[in-house]
């Protein structure tokens, strides 16, 4: 039977309680420092979506007066397209009127 061979896990050596707290300490700081540049991204963000939001509310603001010129203009071209059906309806009629007086 082949020998073995045990190897022992490594020992560390034993730290102080401050040192232990100063460990603690420095991973807290870099733990907080993290935490502010998150959250100054993400406040950066905030304005970025109310920029973007911002835009969107224009845009809409534009799209809406754009539809209310639209509408405009079709009242208005409804209302040429019935002067003309009156028109051509009374030329039809003068047209007919003798035919039938013939």
């Amino acid at each position: 039977m082949p020998s073995a061979e045990i190897l022992p896990f490594p020992v560390r050596a034993a730290r102080s309680d401050e040192a232990r707290l100063r460990a603690a300490l420095a991973a807290l700081d870099a733990a907080l420092a993290e935490q502010r540049e998150a959250i100054a991204e993400f406040r950066e963000s905030l304005g970025q979506l109310g920029g973007a939001v911002a835009g969107l509310e224009a845009s809409f603001e534009q799209y809406g007066a754009t539809l209310t010129t639209t509408e405009a203009d079709l009242h208005a071209a409804r209302d040429a397209a019935r002067r003309l059906e009156a028109t051509a309806d009374g030329w039809l009629a003068a047209l007919s009127a003798p035919a039938r007086g013939g």
